[in-house]
C-alpha cells in the first residue's frame, strides 16, 4: 500500500464530530477558547494564547498537559497533548503527542465546527469512553455554550468536602455496585434529568437538576414518592433525601456516586437511612436492583424498562 493511501486511512480513524450552529465564526472561536466553560472548570493556565500551555484534571482519574500549538482566528484552533495520565488503563499516557483540532468554517449561512481528535483510534484502550465524553461536551456542553451562553462543564472540584456525609451508623443501607458501558456523563444526565429519570424509573416523573428542588415520582394513580436534591456534582455525585412516600422511606437518602471505567461508567449507588431489616427494605433492594437493570439498558441501548414493565423478562 503506498504511504499516501495509508496516511488517509490512518486519518479516517482519528475520532471526529462536528456541529452546525446559527452563530457567527468568532462566536464559536471564541466558545472553543472558553475551555473552561465547556470542558471542564479543573484547568490551569490560559486557554486562549498561542503557545500558552494548560493543565486538566478530573479528580485522580485523568490529567493532561495542552499546549496551544495553532490559532488561526475564527477558524482554526490546535491543542498539542505533552503529558497524559489515566488511572483506568493500562497505558496511562494514551494522548501522548495527540492533537486535538478545531475547524470553523461557514455552511450556507450558519458555522459549521468540527472537532478531531488526531491519534484518538479504535485501536486504543480509552477510545470507546473518550469517545463517548468528546461527544458529549461537542455535541452537548459546546454546542449550548455558542448557543444559549451556558455549557455543561464538569464543575470545579471541592476538596474541603467529602462526597456524601456519613450515615448513622445504627440504621441499615442497601447497596448496589454496577457496570454501565457509557461514559459518566451520559448516565449522569440519565439520574438528573426528567426525561432521562423517566426512561428508566417511571414515566410519572417531575423533575430538575437544582439543589433544593423537589423531584416527584409517580407509581400508579394512589403512590408516589417526593424526593429533595441535596447534593449535585456533575458527572460524579446525586444524592437525594426522601420527604414523602412509604413510612419506611421518608428520612432516607438515596446517593448515586459515578466512577469512570475503561468500558465507561461505575455505578455504586446506596440507599441509607432505613431503621431495620424488614420486608420493605427486602423487596426495595430487589426492586432497585431491576431497576438499575432498566438503568443500564436505556444507558447503552436507548431503551429502558420503567415502571410498570421493569420487573419483566425480557
Amino acid at each position: 500500500m503506498n504511504t499516501k493511501k495509508q496516511n488517509n486511512i490512518m486519518k479516517s480513524q482519528d475520532f471526529t464530530t462536528s456541529i452546525t450552529v446559527d452563530a457567527a465564526p468568532k462566536q464559536v472561536f471564541d466558545a472553543v477558547n472558553n475551555v473552561r466553560g465547556w470542558w471542564s472548570e479543573n484547568i490551569e493556565g490560559s486557554t486562549s494564547v498561542l503557545n500558552s500551555e494548560f493543565a486538566y484534571h478530573y479528580r485522580d482519574v485523568h490529567r493532561c498537559r495542552i499546549k496551544i500549538t495553532e490559532m488561526q482566528p475564527n477558524t482554526r484552533v490546535v491543542w498539542h497533548v505533552l503529558d497524559n495520565d489515566f488511572n483506568f488503563i493500562e497505558d496511562k499516557t494514551e494522548w501522548v503527542n495527540t492533537h486535538i483540532i478545531f475547524d470553523i468554517h461557514e455552511k450556507e449561512g450558519k458555522t459549521e465546527l468540527t472537532f478531531t481528535h488526531q491519534g484518538l483510534v479504535p485501536e486504543g484502550e480509552c477510545y470507546e469512553v473518550c469517545h463517548d465524553a468528546w461527544t458529549h461536551y461537542i455535541q452537548d456542553s459546546l454546542k449550548s455554550l455558542i448557543t444559549t451562553g451556558q455549557g455543561k462543564a464538569t464543575p470545579k472540584e471541592d476538596f474541603t468536602e467529602s462526597d456524601h456525609q456519613k450515615e448513622n451508623t445504627d440504621t441499615k443501607s442497601i447497596y448496589h455496585r454496577l457496570l454501565i458501558t457509557v461514559p459518566v456523563e451520559k448516565v449522569y444526565e440519565a439520574i438528573t434529568t426528567r426525561e432521562g429519570l423517566a426512561g428508566w424509573w417511571t414515566p410519572d416523573t417531575e423533575a430538575k437538576a437544582e439543589i433544593g428542588s423537589i423531584l416527584r415520582f409517580g407509581f400508579g394513580p394512589d403512590y408516589f414518592k417526593n424526593m429533595e436534591v441535596v447534593d449535585l456534582k456533575p458527572y460524579s455525585l446525586v444524592k437525594w433525601r426522601c420527604i414523602k412516600g412509604f413510612e419506611d422511606w421518608v428520612g432516607t437518602t438515596l446517593t448515586f456516586e459515578l466512577e469512570p471505567h475503561k468500558k465507561g461508567c461505575i455505578l455504586l449507588f446506596h440507599h441509607d437511612g432505613w431503621k431495620s431489616y424488614n420486608s420493605e427494605f427486602a423487596s426495595c433492594s430487589f426492586d432497585w436492583a431491576l431497576f438499575f437493570r432498566s438503568l443500564k439498558s436505556l444507558c447503552e441501548t436507548g431503551k429502558g424498562f420503567p415502571y410498570p414493565e421493569f420487573d419483566k423478562i425480557n
